[in-house]
């Protein structure tokens, strides 16, 4: 039999699937990537997987309104009798409760496809159909999605161009990484890559002559290679070392005054705040030393360096997720500008190097794919991280970015994408608020967590089992993705389940703007072509693009460096805040009167941390972070995740003095728990984790406990995370605001169900 070739594209890299007999038997990597993924190992599995949802399903108890417990069983029905079920329940809703009880949920990973990116499609559909309660913000930088417009004008900087690599091999002497620089978080980004860059980029600059510096809890958060220099820090303290290394500049006179008065506002207000002025607390080394666990010497050294030479802040995604996430980037800014870098080839701040693939690569600056969306009608929305409040709390009133709003009263929810029993916070809570909507519809391809807690399943097509177009706009390559294999079972794709759906409910035409799939991956790549046209790049057309399966954007002429022209001439080339300037002081903040986000960066308790009356009985810091087997929960249950378990489980690093005073070896499987509730995992002593500090990467399927109160079964970490918002300003994640406690499990171990599909009722 032959093997046939079909080219496509993951968000962990682009590579060619190999078919023979209608099934995948292999995935080659694109040919143009230095560093391909080990996940594209678990396509060929999961594509084929005994967990696929092989038809429509209806819960048992749905119409009784029976609880969601993840254990009932489903009745698979036909696609016309679940389409009709669900055609008439949205109808039914909008006409009782209105459209804000519908709830459109979706999180931007199931595809790296842009014709049927499933939060794209969700959204398109229900705003066409009326409007829905929409979520804005994400889970990734959703602090710094609302703060940096405060300070700096714009959040770009956390997610788009930031000064080029290339910049930073030739100026930059000193990298100053706060969060690390993680490499198993370069092997993903959102649209996926033809090129994972991250490490070849890493190698460069330490061939450069670059320094780096390494502030973490975890050694491995910056690879061996670099040689860096590791500073352990207590979690959610960053915001405070970063303080005393101003006051360092100020005090020793090294900061950088005539910048800072000429490209910022406020400083005055914060120089009386680092000295201490006005609360009688100096924020010096010493102070800092005491909140971080960094000895004050190394504090001030570091600061004493930074202002030598030409020096990089880089600041990872993690340090915003935590309580008042805010502060870190905002402290990150504001001693960038004291060391007068910004706007200088290689200098000042940068966001997310350590966080995904493509932060910094050089690019031309062309859009990337997506389909448009249009206006929600409804004109509601709440912050992605407050679900479960709003479930749970209709209502009631809260904050968010400088406006009071209510929580909608869901009575309904439609989840098309994403993984909510994964990447939300307090699983238990999550489970609880779960209960409140009437019906819960979903689309999936696996028998996930999120699917086995619906009412109305509809299984949705893999990657490889329809045509798409994708690309990052932090990748130079934007990839044809060639259907594959038939549909697995009775799988639609998302475009046409909404389309049946649009139809029966009156605007199919609206939806599909009269263009089928292939139409709509030649729409999405035109739009491409115009905007790379419009920057004098020549791509082209579709028919030859579609064929040969990629194109490559040239590298842009002249190196990118962030806030050049503002540098050049501010009053021509004025920020967009308030003064034109950066903000190290924010009227607009202080006109808030958040207690959680004051007027400048501020060095503010978390509600956990080491530091805290509460570590007395969770000692404990428990860091959850991205995993290097799989992309947050996807492929968990593929073979490359499935190596990376310690007896079935997801593994937690452990210091060696933690584990010795807990009676704890390598290979044990150990309780993590605290009053939010407990999960079972097996332990990996590791000397690169500082004391006081355990590690779990999130991810792993939910397994809840049959009994009450019983550990989570697999080792999914949110069980144990804080459910709150960052401050009122962002209202984020405080994913990584957390403490713990570890104990060995002697007990048998309950076998491990996660990847177990549900059971279905006899037909008839």
């Amino acid at each position: 039999m032959t093997v046939a070739r079909f080219p496509s594209l993951a968000h962990w890299g682009a590579f060619t699937a190999l078919v023979e007999n209608g099934r995948v038997i292999g995935c080659e990597p694109f040919a143009r990537d230095p560093a391909p993924s080990n996940m594209l190992e678990a396509i060929p599995e999961m594509v084929h997987s005994p967990l696929r949802i092989a038809r429509p399903a209806i819960r048992e108890g749905w119409r009784e309104g029976k609880e969601r417990t993840g254990t009932e069983r489903f009745h698979e029905v036909s696609w016309d009798e679940a389409l009709d079920a669900v055609a008439a329940e949205l109808a039914r809703v909008r006409e009782t409760f209105g459209n804000t009880a519908i709830l459109g949920g979706s999180y931007g990973w199931s595809s790296a496809g842009r014709v049927h990116h499933a939060r794209s499609l969700v959204r398109r559909f229900l705003f066409l159909g009326g409007g829905c309660v929409d979520q804005v913000g994400n889970y990734s930088f959703g602090a710094a999605q609302y703060l940096l417009p405060r300070v700096i004008g714009t959040f770009q900087p956390a997610v788009g161009q930031i000064t080029d690599w290339s910049s930073i091999v030739k100026h930059t002497r000193l990298i100053l990484a706060f969060g690390g620089l993680a490499t198993k978080n370069g092997q993903v980004t959102s649209g996926g890559a033809g090129q994972h860059s991250m490490e070849a980029w890493l190698r460069r600059a330490k061939d450069a002559g670059i320094e780096f510096v390494s502030i973490s809890p975890l050694k491995s958060d910056a690879p061996d290679f670099l040689g860096a220099q590791w500073i352990p820090i207590r979690p959610n303290t960053d915001t405070a070392l970063m303080l005393a290394m101003a006051h360092t500049l100020l005090s020793e006179e090294r900061h950088d005054a005539s910048f800072v008065a000429r490209y910022c506002t406020g400083f005055e207000a914060f120089r009386r705040y680092l000295l201490g002025l006005d609360d009688s607390m100096p924020k010096d080394a010493q102070w800092a030393e005491a909140i971080t666990g960094v000895a004050a010497d190394t504090i001030r050294e570091l600061a004493r360096r930074a202002a030598a030479t030409r020096s990089m802040i880089t600041c990872a995604w993690s340090l915003q997720r935590a309580h008042h996430g805010e502060q870190p980037y905002w402290a990150s800014i504001v001693l960038a500008a004291m060391l007068g870098g910004i706007g200088l080839p290689g200098g000042g701040f940068a966001f997310g190097h350590g966080s995904t693939n493509g932060i910094g690569a050089p690019r031309v600056d062309v859009a990337g794919p997506e389909v448009p969306l249009p206006l929600n009608p409804a004109r509601c929305m709440i912050p992605v991280a407050r679900m479960a409040d709003m479930l749970l709390h209709p209502g009631e009133n809260y904050e968010f970015n400088g406006r009071q709003y209510s929580y909608p009263d869901i009575r309904l929810v439609y989840w098309a994408g994403g993984n909510p029993f994964h990447h939300h916070q307090d699983l238990n809570r999550l489970q609880r608020a779960w209960q409140k909507p009437e019906t819960v519809i979903v689309h999936d391809s696996w028998w996930t967590p999120t699917a086995r807690h619906a009412d109305i399943v509809l299984p949705a097509t893999t990657t490889l089992e329809r045509n798409d177009v994708g690309g990052s706009s932090r990748d130079s390559f934007v990839l044809a993705m060639h259907r594959a294999i038939d549909p697995i079972g009775n799988a639609k794709n998302d475009f046409d389940i909404f389309r049946a759906l649009a139809r029966r409910l009156g605007y199919e035409t609206a939806f599909t703007a009269d263009r089928d799939e292939m139409g709509w991956c030649q729409w999405v790549y035109d739009q491409v072509r115009a905007s790379a046209t419009a920057k004098g790049v020549a791509l082209p057309g579709f028919q030859q693009f579609w064929a040969e399966g990629f194109v490559e954007m040239p590298p842009p002429e002249r190196d990118y460096v962030l806030f050049e022209d503002f540098r050049r001439d501010p009053e021509r080339h004025p920020l967009k805040t308030p003064s034109g300037r950066i903000e190290i002081v924010s009227d607009d903040v202080a006109g808030f009167d958040y207690a959680d986000c004051p007027s400048h960066p501020t060095w503010l308790p978390p509600a956990e941390w080491l530091g805290s009356a509460s570590a007395q009985r969770w000692p404990i810091h428990l860091v959850t972070h991205q995993p290097a087997s799989r992309l947050h929960s996807q492929m968990d249950p593929g073979p490359v995740s499935r190596g990376q378990k310690v007896k079935g489980r997801e593994p937690i690093r452990i210091s060696p003095p933690d584990a010795a005073k807990r009676g704890i070896s390598d290979g044990d499987i150990v309780r993590v728990f605290n009053a939010r509730g407990a999960c079972l995992a097996g332990a990996v002593v590791d000397p690169g984790v500082m004391p006081g500090v355990v590690v779990m990467a999130t991810g792993a399927w939910f397994d809840p406990a049959d009994a009450a109160g019983a550990p989570e079964r697999h080792g999914n970490p949110n069980v144990l995370t804080l459910d709150i918002g960052t401050s009122p300003l962002a209202q984020g994640t405080s994913a990584l605001t957390a403490l713990v406690e570890i104990e060995r499990w002697d007990a048998p171990a309950p076998a491990v169900r996660a990847f177990a599909p549900p059971q279905f009722a006899a037909a008839g």
